[in-house]
């Protein structure tokens, strides 16, 4: 029991494996999900993997696994819906990890053996899955071995197998974790840059041009000698077809009926906070009294002027006024506040930290405690007593027992003081960790801070309120009698506001400015192009009526759709093209940029250092950048067509450099390797040809 205390006390986030999401917890009813199931055949499916279906229940499997390291880790079977998102990540990119990802290494000739795995898990190997775990770190936040192998010996003894769970967590993810970092290895060893490659990538960016241009504009309005034809789109369409992809989505309108409070609820919220001014104006416990009766509980930080000018400069000027006293009640956007200072002090905002950790002080160590304490405080070398009596070993400092520099926001609980502690002074602390004899080497100038409370009262929403805004959906939902058609007219009608969205994914959570909106997406992909919903009830408090527009199949995007971009990105090259050939005969046979320029009413624009491997550079256009590191030193080039116009360019010298070298070559084959090596989960999920159906399920 000791050990998985330990664990629900020092667990801080779960171990994570490259590539992998963090892996935290969420709950499903398993009553909710088996009535599921049983409505929806057997096409509904989670999804499918690499050709495998997964059904419900298997995914269901997989949760659970999880939902049980989160119990045993945290104590709690509540989730936030942050985490509930997370974990059903997390559980769909394991069952990736099983049935593509690591036979796909295996099939690379990558595997992990059992011999391995023991000297990843036990041995003198210790994998960074096991080494990073929370679990095993001692009180200076470093690795224990002895506190692993203690975790070990307790995992047999175990009765109830939480423990057990816990490990075979662990190993699974540290078998994970070495597929990874072999796969990496061999990825690596074969981003090879050969002498060829070496050679041209330092010549190309050793090798730079002193160039003199001019740029002649493209004009935007409508060329009427210009016309792209139906053929032209239809070629041009096919040749890019590659870049007219979509997956599945759904093109809706739809109008939110939004509770907010009404006049009433905003006169409510006043009235309760006016009832409690005046307690809160005398009271001498106000954590207390906060805790009971504000939306905001006293926080155990000082500010000092200015920190909360941003958020709320009322208060700001308010706290720091000769005689704060209380201030009157504000009104903020529909909340209601008053504020008064608790506590005034004179306070550094940092404070460098030494420390002996000691066991907690009780009757058996208290002598040892007040000698070492007497000891450090009549000026003993400090460093000296951390080396002989502290439980911190942390060998990464500079001096045995530096913390280093805290402050409110990086400070261990329970050391507070340290802020306001004189310099060369000694105090004892007691944390979580243990008793602590703390000195204080050096601080920051104190500063006067205060101690905030905070009254506030949001005016909520009555009942009353929601009714209202329920009644105005249901009045839209039925005059439209389920036809986009009717939906149309009435909106148009009763100018109420609609919103379009096109492409709304299956897996959407969030829609325009709403977030939640899993059941207005539910129902869009079980609708029909043309529906109208009833009313899709949100959080208790909005209302959607939404139409359905279209349904985009997943493919080729229909040359109708794009058209209007194919003609624009015809009807701008064909600009191009017709003024390059202008700009061509304005400047036949001229050898002088000046002359140039002249000719065609712009002036000559300089820039040094042009070189070809800058390509990918913002500055220049890539046609350009190719054009001048090709081109004949002195002499006029022809007109280059650019994206938004023509230019004209001399190069009037090179220069041979040596500043790029080989190892910065070297060093930016990392940097694409990188990039590579983070696109792999995308690369895996297409390969595996993931379909992922979840949000018919969650």
């Amino acid at each position: 029991m000791a050990v998985l205390e330990k664990i629900r006390v020092k667990f801080g986030v779960l171990i994570t494996v490259l590539i992998a999401v963090a892996l935290l917890a969420f709950i499903v009813d398993p009553s909710t999900l088996e009535s599921t199931i049983r409505v929806f055949s057997s096409k509904y499916d989670v999804g499918k993997i690499n050709g495998t279906s997964i059904r419900a229940e298997d995914f269901q499997a997989k949760v659970d696994e999880y939902t049980q390291i989160y119990n045993i880790t945290t104590n709690s079977q509540s989730v936030n819906d942050q985490a509930l998102e997370q974990i059903r990540e997390s559980a769909w990119q394991d069952l990736q990890n099983e049935l593509y990802v690591i036979p796909l290494f295996q099939k690379a000739g990558i595997n992990v053996g059992e011999e391995e795995l023991a000297a990843l898990t036990s041995g003198s190997s210790l994998s960074p899955v096991i080494t990073s775990d929370p679990v095993f770190r001692d009180a200076a936040g470093q690795f224990s071995r002895d506190q692993f192998n203690m975790f070990l010996s307790s995992v047999s003894s175990d009765q109830d197998g939480t423990l057990g769970a816990y490990w075979k967590f662990l190993v699974k993810n540290v078998r994970q974790q070495q597929y990874f970092t072999k796969y990496s290895a061999l990825l690596m060893q074969s981003n090879i840059l050969n002498p060829v490659e070496l050679r041209r990538e330092i010549a190309e960016n050793n090798v730079s041009s002193n160039v003199d241009y001019v740029m002649v504009p493209m004009a935007f309005g409508v060329d009427s000698t210009i016309n792209v034809t139906s053929a032209e789109i239809q070629e041009y369409y096919k040749k890019h077809i590659d870049e007219f992809q979509q997956g599945d989505s759904r093109d809706i309108e739809f109008v939110a009926f939004e509770s907010v409070p009404s006049e009433k609820d905003i006169e409510d919220a006043q009235n309760a906070i006016e009832k409690l001014y005046e307690e809160f104006s005398t009271t001498d416990n106000l954590k207390t009294f906060l805790s009971r009766n504000s939306e905001t509980p006293l926080a155990n930080y000082y500010y000092k002027k200015g920190e909360l000018a941003g958020q709320y400069p009322e208060v700001d000027e308010f706290a720091f006024s000769a005689n704060p006293g209380v201030m009157p009640i504000l009104k903020k956007d529909n909340t209601f506040m008053a504020a008064r200072v608790n506590e005034t002090k004179m306070m550094s905002d940092s404070a460098f930290v030494m420390h002996i950790l000691l066991s907690q002080d009780n009757a058996a160590n208290k002598a040892r405690v007040d000698s070492i304490f007497d000891a450090a405080s009549k000026g003993a070398n400090f460093s000296q007593l951390a080396a002989e009596w502290s439980l911190d070993t942390n060998p990464n400092v500079e001096h045995v027992g530096d913390l280093g520099w805290m402050t409110q926001n990086m400070m261990i609980p329970g050391m507070e003081g340290v802020l306001t502690m004189t310099p060369g002074s000694v105090a004892k602390m007691t944390t979580q960790y243990g008793t602590h004899i703390v000195k204080v080497t050096e601080r920051t100038a104190p500063v006067q801070k205060v101690q905030i409370a905070l009254l506030t009262k949001t005016a909520a929403v009555s009942n009353e309120t929601v009714k209202t805004y329920y009644a105005k959906a249901n009045d839209l939902a039925s005059k439209c009698e389920g036809k986009i058609a009717n939906f149309d007219k009435v909106t148009a009608e009763e100018n109420l506001p609609v919103v379009p969205v096109n492409n709304v994914l299956e897996t959407a959570k969030r829609i325009s400015k709403y977030d939640n909106v899993r059941e207005v997406t539910r129902w869009v992909y079980e609708a029909k192009a043309g529906e109208v919903s009833n009313i899709l009830t949100v959080d208790n408090r909005l209302f959607f009526v939404v139409a359905l527009k279209n349904i985009n199949k997943a493919g080729d995007i229909p040359v109708s759709k794009v058209t209007p971009s194919i003609q624009f990105t015809l009807t701008s090259e064909k600009k191009v093209a017709k003024l390059a050939e202008e700009v061509a005969g304005k400047i036949n046979g001229m050898t002088d940029i000046n002359a140039v320029a002249e000719a065609l009413g712009t002036t000559v624009s300089h820039n040094d250092n042009i070189a070809f491997g800058s390509i990918t550079s913002q500055t220049f256009e890539p046609k350009l950048i190719g054009a001048i590191a090709s081109a004949e030193e002195g002499k006029i080039s022809e007109p280059v067509q650019g994206v938004s116009g023509v230019y004209v360019f001399c190069v009037n010298s090179r220069d041979n450099g040596s500043f790029y070298t080989e190892a910065d070559a070297v060093q930016k084959s990392k940097q694409i390797f990188s990039y590579q090596l983070n696109s792999l989960t995308s690369i895996f999920k297409k390969d595996a040809d993931v379909k992922d159906n979840r949000a018919r399920f969650y």
